[in-house]
């Protein structure tokens, strides 16, 4: 069975989301509600793309690496 390729990319359900991310299907269902994952709903389900959820986790990545030093102890120093 060959998929659409604007259909191969889709991730349908929480639970899909959820495993692609690493994540507990309960986290996932709690990012959604806070409208915090790139997710959209066609129907009832929930749905996201791979592209964009790989593309979220990386801006993710990229603003917990540029995260301010607040404290001495963060760098290593007592």
């Amino acid at each position: 069975m060959n998929a659409k390729p604007e259909t191969a990319d889709l991730l349908y359900g929480a639970p899909a989301i959820a495993e692609f991310l690493g994540l507990r299907e309960r986290q996932t269902r709690h990012l959604i509600e806070k409208g915090l994952l790139p997710t959209y709903k066609i129907g009832k389900t929930v749905c996201a793309s791979r592209d964009a959820l790989a593309s979220w986790l990386r801006d993710q990545e990229r603003k917990a690496g540029r995260r301010p030093i607040t404290s001495a102890t963060e760098i290593g120093e007592s």
